[in-house]
């Protein structure tokens, strides 16, 4: 986004008061900048703080709503890389509604376009979002065959990690968050919690999970749990 745009500058100023604690004052900038915008990108940048600041999940759905169709009313460059993010609080906003197959329609819909985001540590933060939307609300959504925007489009589910190797490598993460073992948990955790069941995604954790094995560093037992996680045929 270009930082001299005055929509811009309001909403920068508006997240450095929500940093400071100090919700009114944001509400107010962001206001300002939905009233500022001058065609449907500025809109589309004040309409997404605008939803965080909202006092039902069914205003925030609203403003979740508006920014996504100003996004496409644009249609170019300059909002292509938000839509795994617009796509992300759709999902949580309906999640928050209590109807969790529309939202999970938007989880996919994110995961679809997440591979569209830079590394880093926004592309990994919405990764974990959708991966956490993706878990709270498939099972219901599996049974959707109608419904609004994308529920009765999505692609099929991706493949979860299998239950008995999934409880395998948590167990594992848990024994290192107790001792601590910052190393293991900084090259696995990102790959877990990012985990969207494609197999991009697979051999992301295999690689993470294969890395922490060949250092040698763990316990004896340890190193013999996480041989034969990575040696599953779920991983492989």
């Amino acid at each position: 986004m270009d930082p001299e745009l005055p929509v811009v500058r309001l909403c920068v100023a508006g997240m450095q008061a929500e940093a400071e604690g100090r919700t009114d004052a944001a509400y107010g900038l962001f206001r300002q900048a939905w009233d500022a915008a001058g065609d449907d990108y500025e809109a589309c940048i004040a309409a997404h703080y605008l939803a965080r600041h909202q006092g039902s999940p069914e205003e925030t759905l609203r403003w979740n709503r508006e920014c996504l169709d100003r996004a496409d009313l644009v249609a170019d460059e300059r909002v292509r890389g938000f839509y795994p993010s617009l796509y992300v609080n759709m999902g949580r906003a309906y999640r928050d509604l209590g109807q969790p197959a529309l939202a999970y329609g938007y989880f996919m819909r994110a995961a679809e376009r997440v591979s569209e985001l830079p590394e880093g540590q926004y592309g990994n933060w919405i990764r974990f979002a959708i991966g956490e939307g993706m878990r709270d609300t498939a099972p219901e959504a599996k049974d959707a065959a109608t419904g609004e925007g994308p529920t009765g489009a999505v692609s099929p589910a991706p493949r979860a990690v299998e239950d008995d190797i999934d409880t395998s490598i948590r167990n594992l993460l848990w024994g290192w968050c107790a001792r601590a073992d910052f190393v293991a948990l900084g090259l696995t955790l990102p790959a877990y919690l990012g985990y969207l069941g494609t197999d991009e995604d697979r051999m992301r954790l295999r690689t993470a999970l294969h890395t922490v094995h060949a250092a040698r560093r763990l316990p004896e037992d340890e190193q013999a749990k996480l041989g034969a996680v990575i040696g599953a045929a779920a991983l492989r």
